[in-house]
């Protein structure tokens, strides 16, 4: 049987993996600002894909069933790399006008989506968080419990989503972003370049170092 105090804690991994500042809370509290509640909220749903794909993996990484070699999240690692340095450069380069100055404006749920599998802090952060809180529990984690689990958290992502989503319109943020969105969405293209060469950096490294 389940515990309750199991149950809690993947809820609370859950929310805090989802609610810890990174590349998405970013480009959601960006696009939010400028467009909106509602774009934003296509932008988290979309993210939930990712979201519940990685929790699962680190579950089944901390029961000891996942198989997959490293060669894979570094393959992965790249990629990510690669993807948030073409979001950030957009970012950087836009006009003054900020007609483009919102990542994942335009179509939010299909960015969004995107954006949830190819996160850089998906893998490892959802790992970390997870196998902090849930990993103390790992004699009573089993494939039986994982639907019971999974649902946990993501209620636990869904919790969070809904203070992000009230966060996201509130009138300050709003007036923020209209009077400095432009330098904001600069600055956020910077750190998202920055987020990505590490990430690129970090998955070539482990590639070269697997090679015999």
């Amino acid at each position: 049987m389940i515990s309750a105090s199991l149950v809690f804690a993947t809820f609370f991994a859950g929310f805090i993996y989802t609610i810890a500042p990174g590349p998405a809370f970013l480009a959601l509290f960006t696009l939010g600002a400028a467009k909106g509640r509602a774009p934003g909220a296509w932008f988290m749903t979309g993210h939930l894909v990712g979201d519940v794909l990685w929790s699962v993996a680190a579950l089944a990484a901390i029961v000891g069933v996942s198989q997959i070699g490293p060669a894979l999240f570094d393959v992965l690692g790249i990629c990510c790399g690669l993807y948030l340095i073409y979001m950030g450069a957009r970012a950087v380069l836009t006009p003054g006008d900020g007609a483009a100055a919102v990542i994942g404006a335009d179509r939010p749920l299909v960015n969004g989506i995107f954006f949830g599998l190819t996160n850089p802090k998906s893998y490892p952060v959802a790992l970390a968080t997870f196998g902090a809180l849930v990993a103390p529990y790992g004699d009573r984690i089993t494939w039986g419990a994982t639907p019971m689990l999974i649902a946990s958290a993501l209620v636990g992502f869904v919790a969070a989503d809904f203070i992000l989503f009230v966060a996201i319109g509130l009138p300050p943020v709003r007036r923020f972003f209209s009077r400095h969105g432009i330098w904001v969405t600069r600055i956020v293209g910077v750190v998202f370049v920055g987020f990505g060469a590490k990430s690129l950096f970090e998955g070539a490294k482990g590639l070269v170092s697997a090679r015999p």
